[in-house]
């Protein structure tokens, strides 16, 4: 094999390394506004009715 294959395919494999890192960088960037929006959500809703849910009635 000579040098400028051994060349090409090294940018390749490290391309493709780099994409694949980017990729997992922008699934946790969504993952970690996805948690912050759930968060959000939940302070907001607990401000609306904030004795909903603290009781359950149970019959044996």
């Amino acid at each position: 094999m000579d040098v400028a294959a051994m060349s090409v395919r090294m940018n390749q494999s490290m391309l493709s390394q780099a994409v694949s890192l980017r990729v997992t960088k922008m699934s946790q960037d969504l993952a970690k506004q996805a948690g912050n929006d759930m968060v959000q959500l939940l302070q907001q809703s607990q401000s609306v009715q904030p004795n909903l849910g603290r009781n359950i009635d149970i019959k044996v």
